[in-house]
């Protein structure tokens, strides 16, 4: 796999300046990378952070219905944290899939410690109800967050992902546009020190997860 080492203060100067879009039409961009440092970018699938994020301050709705504290909920566990939408037709349902194909092959006990959290970007159409049956299709053991637009708007940036409310594209459809990087934090300090692009196949997981959820950078 490749990668590239950026400051996370490149990565959120970038955040305000790029966004990518999942799918939606002629009128959108889909794009995993983000232009960082002077106009380099970041092309392999993981990029390792010289300083790492903290983990963003999220008091959202869990699948359940039940208040759920990211920071309290996932403290000491390996951790994912990944801003979609469930209408997404491509980079979302494959990047979660990719994640639970890959997750597969961890033992059991790491499986269970592993925390795949998905944010989404479209909490007017995302109900609890909406996560829950679209991530039971995927993994049931995933975790689903919906709530307030703008607290998930400043989650999200506080790691470098940009995210803009939802809107009509030209043809009449709900677009949601946001960053399609997932952030890996570590279950030592629950830093995030790993982004992985939407480029990042089941095989990039399933080599980097096994360290990923030791707390080890790949």
């Amino acid at each position: 796999m490749r990668k590239k080492t950026f400051t996370a203060a490149v990565l959120l100067a970038a955040a305000t300046l790029t966004l990518s879009a999942c799918g939606g039409g002629d009128d959108t961009k889909t794009s995993a990378v983000t232009t960082l440092d002077g106009g380099s970018s970041s092309h392999g699938a993981a990029t390792v952070l010289d300083q790492p994020f903290a983990k963003p301050d999220l008091n959202l709705t869990d699948t359940h219905g039940k208040a759920y504290d990211l920071r309290a909920e996932t403290k000491g566990h390996p951790t994912l944290v990944y801003f979609g939408y469930t209408h997404c037709p491509d980079v979302c349902p494959t990047t979660m899939s990719n994640i639970a194909v890959a997750a597969k092959s961890l033992p059991k006990a790491e499986q269970d410690d592993l925390r795949v959290v998905f944010v989404t970007t479209d909490p007017g159409r995302d109900t609890p109800s909406e996560l829950g049956k679209w991530l039971g299709g995927i993994d049931p053991r995933f975790i689903g967050l919906t709530g307030d637009f703008r607290a998930i708007q400043a989650g999200a940036r506080s790691i470098g992902i940009s995210v803009d409310p939802t809107t009509k594209d030209k043809k009449g459809n709900l677009v949601s546009v946001h960053g399609t990087q997932v952030m890996a934090f570590s279950p030592k300090d629950d830093k995030g020190y790993v982004l992985l692009g939407d480029n990042a196949t089941v095989d990039d997981y399933t080599k980097d997860l096994p360290k990923l959820v030791k707390g080890v950078n790949p």
